[in-house]
């Protein structure tokens, strides 16, 4: 792997999914100021090209690329990994960022929601770590999970969001032990709250549950993308030669304490009236 023990990553070649903004933003962003060559993946191409752009902007030796793709699909997944991949058809990093958050009362969640959640954050996730670790083979590499502290905490109103994140860091338990022998290493991170796009809503209106997020932190702070971008490439660069799956959270220490409240911005969403249907009241964390 073209790496270097002081944490560079000249020469290497990453792809990181969902990475036109928020956390695979961030990530991206660190991975190009460390000199890997960056493959953003996504869905929604006028997004990746704008990150690019800002990317270059800021960067102006990094070598960015760009590449449509849908995680839950495999053969796209297979083409997002060859375009990323250097001469020799082999990639050094992957990021497995893409995914869905989605939050409700137990009582009122369909099987449905629970499987689109799944096949993003789980099968998508599958498919990307399979596609790199075909690449790695050769000469190892090191893949990343962008997982949850909700996979560590559980909590209200985060059943099929903090199954899936569970899910995926067994799943990377298992995918280290068995690809280890390749050389590639294979962890999890697992951010707590991160101001991003997919944070705006909460943190623009619903100021009581980011104040619940911060009470559970030790550091007292929310995180942004490049945080969870430093651990990234960490995890990417030989100064982890001797880590492999493990679930790393970057968290501000959030996951020492409680799930946070998140009760209120249900209430906001579905009613008072339409609440009480399905959770008890005076059984909440501060109840």
């Amino acid at each position: 792997m073209p790496e270097t023990d002081d944490g560079t990553l000249q020469g290497a070649h990453a792809l990181v999914t969902g990475g036109g903004t928020g956390i695979g933003l961030g990530i991206a962003r660190r991975l190009a100021e460390a000199g890997a060559v960056v493959t953003l993946s996504g869905r929604r191409v006028e997004v990746l090209d704008e990150a690019a752009a800002v990317l270059r902007s800021e960067l102006s030796s990094a070598e960015i690329r760009t590449v449509g793709c849908d995680v839950t699909d495999a053969d796209a997944v297979e083409a997002a990994a060859d375009a990323a991949a250097d001469s020799n058809g082999a990639l050094q990093v992957v990021v497995a960022n893409a995914g869905m958050g989605t939050g409700g009362p137990f009582l009122m969640m369909e099987a449905e929601t629970l499987r689109n959640v799944l096949d993003i954050n789980v099968v998508g996730a599958f498919n990307t770590m399979k596609s790199g670790g075909l690449r790695m083979r050769d000469s190892g590499g090191s893949i990343i999970a962008i997982s949850s502290i909700a996979g560590a905490l559980g909590g209200r109103f985060r059943a099929a969001y903090g199954a899936s994140k569970a899910a995926l860091d067994m799943m990377v338990r298992s995918a280290a032990d068995e690809l280890g022998g390749f050389g590639i290493r294979v962890n999890s991170i697992r951010p707590g709250v991160v101001e991003s796009e997919a944070t705006a809503m909460m943190f623009e209106h619903m100021p009581q549950v980011i104040d619940d997020y911060v009470r559970q932190m030790p550091l007292g702070f929310v995180g942004d993308p490049e945080d969870i971008g430093d651990a990234a490439v960490w995890l990417a660069s030989a100064q982890s030669r001797w880590v492999t799956g493990q679930q790393i959270a970057v968290d501000g220490g959030h996951t020492l304490r409680r799930a946070p409240d998140l009760e209120a911005a249900i209430k906001a969403r579905l009613g008072d009236d339409k609440f009480a249907e399905v959770v008890k009241p005076g059984f909440g964390p501060n109840g």
